[in-house]
């Protein structure tokens, strides 16, 4: 038998468990780059979709709460099923849905209003159905995503593994809006330039549902057991693991926060602060500046996303995860009171991009301290009770946007709207910030 000494020197070891590009992993990070592709493209400018489709701040905020709603919903069944028949079975199901649901958009627009009896249902009425499809993929899939990462990763590798997949998910992130700008470039009216966007997100996803089906590599996955009924979700609300707990407390506060305002940051650059960007030779209407911002936001998180796992090796999850946690809560007060100045508006968005840096050690102090063939499970449970306290807040938000009332306080009147709708999304993150630091625990293979 070989020594240590004896062994030969494999010069890319060190690069390959840096970013824990097992075949699996990196399968599904290559699926998560497509779907990321198409999802971005599209899914951040879905409200304003809305918005000229003939939606008001009240149907868009309904709109964000939906969209929670699935978030709540899908990831507890989606990790049991996977569980239960196995990962590539799983995502292949959800990302053939996911598919119908961009086709669905498409046709929202090309159908128009439509006549149902004596009622007459908006064209926006489909974006919704859509919604119900294309979250398949993300939140359906979730759990299982979670599950191929911690049986192809060693549990003290868990935030690098996570930081792999993340960075190609990241990818996609940035690809898409600037592929969506270049295409809203390009076309006289935001109508035109959004259905030419979602016809490339329906080729992306088709191709990632067949190249991850085929490469995927079956054969390792862990089956557990079946799924028992609401016993089960109850059973397994009680043994979450006690790490998880003032996380679960810390996340939801932040999570509900970014919530109440997330649909509406494609409106305040277009229409609120009705920012563009002139320079380098180009003009860009606001919607495609939209876009522009989140590529910007988006390199930042992939050039902080492995720094910063890489130095949660050293000194611990739980920093990691408190630096997103800050970005959350501030970055929409931040936003809202910004001058209508595009290199202000930059910057907003690549200080926006560091709530990701802390990604990768979210999802490694979630899914760690789980049992073996349980990761979907308790991801699933996780998931399940933030984004089911979180499914009111884009309603709140968009109650508060559209709103004219006026609140005295203080000697100073503050009137309901934009300003006061980001102003308390704000507060109610930095709750979550301060419970996290004050409670939030170490994972141990991190201590």
């Amino acid at each position: 038998m070989a020594t240590d000494s004896e062994e030969p020197v494999d010069l890319l070891d060190s690069f390959r468990q840096f970013f824990a590009l097992e075949r699996d992993v990196l399968v599904l990070s290559l699926s998560m780059l497509a779907f990321s592709l198409a999802f971005q493209m599209t899914g951040r400018y879905v409200p304003e979709y809305l918005r000229v489709l003939g939606a008001s701040a009240g149907v868009i905020g309904l709109y964000g709460s939906v969209g929670n709603l699935i978030s709540a919903v899908y990831p507890y069944p989606g990790g049991a099923i996977s569980d239960r028949i196995g990962s590539r079975l799983a995502l292949t199901a959800f990302a053939v849905l996911a598919t119908l649901g961009f086709g669905l958009w498409y046709l929202a627009s090309v159908v128009g209003d439509v006549a149902v009896g004596p009622l007459q249902v908006p064209a926006w009425g489909l974006v919704f159905v859509g919604l119900f499809l294309a979250q398949a993929w993300k939140s359906f899939g979730l759990g299982a995503t979670f599950a191929i990462v911690k049986q192809a990763v060693p549990p003290q590798r868990l935030a690098m593994g996570f930081a792999s997949t993340e960075m190609f998910r990241r990818i996609g992130f940035l690809l898409g809006p600037l592929l969506a700008a270049g295409l809203l470039a390009l076309t006289p009216t935001f109508s035109g330039g959004f259905q030419l966007i979602l016809l490339a997100a329906i080729a992306f996803s088709l191709v990632a549902t067949v190249a991850q089906h085929v490469l995927y590599d079956a054969s390792e996955d862990s089956l557990g057991k079946s799924f028992e009924g609401v016993g089960q979700v109850l059973a397994d609300l009680r043994s979450m693991p006690a790490p998880l707990r003032p996380l679960l407390v810390a996340d939801t506060f932040v999570r509900f926060a970014n919530g109440m305002v997330y649909v509406f940051f494609v409106i305040v650059v277009t229409d609120f602060l009705s920012v563009g960007f002139s320079g380098f030779g180009l003009s860009l209407r606001p919607d495609a500046f939209f876009g522009v911002l989140l590529g910007v936001e988006m390199v930042v998180a992939i050039l902080s996303m492995a720094p910063v796992s890489k130095l949660a090796e050293y000194a611990g999850l739980k920093p990691a995860v408190a630096l997103g946690f800050s970005v959350y809560a501030l970055f929409p007060l931040a936003l809202i009171f910004a001058p209508a100045d595009q290199w202000l508006v930059i910057a907003l968005f690549a200080y926006s991009g560091l709530r990701f840096a802390g990604l990768p050690a979210h999802k490694a102090l979630i899914v760690g301290p789980a049992e073996a063939d349980a990761g979907g499970r308790v991801t699933g449970t996780y998931y399940l009770v933030r984004n089911t306290v979180v499914i009111p807040s884009a309603a709140l938000g968009g109650w508060l946007y559209g709103s004219e009332w006026a609140l005295a306080l203080a000697g100073q009147t503050i009137r309901a709207g934009p300003k006061l709708a980001f102003l308390t999304a704000s507060a109610v993150g930095l709750l979550g910030v301060a419970y996290f630091i004050a409670f939030g625990e170490e994972f141990e293979a991190y201590e």
